[in-house]
């Protein structure tokens, strides 16, 4: 993701499908990733495997899924993980590890039974514009195929390494 100013932001997140032409994750709407998406909703996905010389970058505008969509997924988590969601303002500074689990025990008091789904937690969907297909090649003379979306479909160009 990038903020408002243009300023780069790369993280690891854990896709959790792929659903209506789309890549969908998760996570805390008031978080450094979550801010930045609501100043600036474009972002790029990144799919790297050394062994095999391959990457896969793929950009695109995001928005936000359902309600439904995030509860349903939301019920599907942990019971602590779904805790964790209402105990960490993710991103924000905390005074120390003990104080996160205290609130922490507070939640877990809170939801005994049933963890509701947070106003502030829920997906995403990077919905993509271009992908690229990297392939790399002895002497830097790498592969490069890039897939652009146009009205009519897809525009398939070769890029130089």
């Amino acid at each position: 993701t990038a903020s408002k100013m243009g300023k780069p932001s790369a993280r690891v997140v854990l896709l959790k499908g792929v659903h209506d032409n789309s890549f969908v994750f998760y996570t805390n709407y008031k978080s450094k990733k979550g801010k930045d998406i609501e100043e600036n909703p474009f972002g790029c996905l990144l799919f790297y495997w050394d062994k095999l010389e391959r990457q896969v970058r793929i950009e695109g505008k995001i928005e936000k899924v359902t309600k439904e969509e995030s509860e349903e997924y939301f019920n599907t988590r942990p019971y602590k993980s779904r805790v964790g969601a209402w105990a960490s303002e993710q991103s924000s500074v905390i005074e120390s590890r003990s104080a996160i689990i205290r609130v922490f025990l507070k939640y877990m008091v809170k939801f005994k039974n049933h963890v509701p789904l947070p106003d502030v937690w829920g997906g995403y969907r990077l919905i993509p514009g271009s992908f690229e297909f990297w392939q790399g090649r002895p002497n830097r003379l790498h592969d490069r195929i890039n897939y652009s979306k146009t009205k009519s479909g897809w525009k398939i160009e070769r890029l130089a390494p």
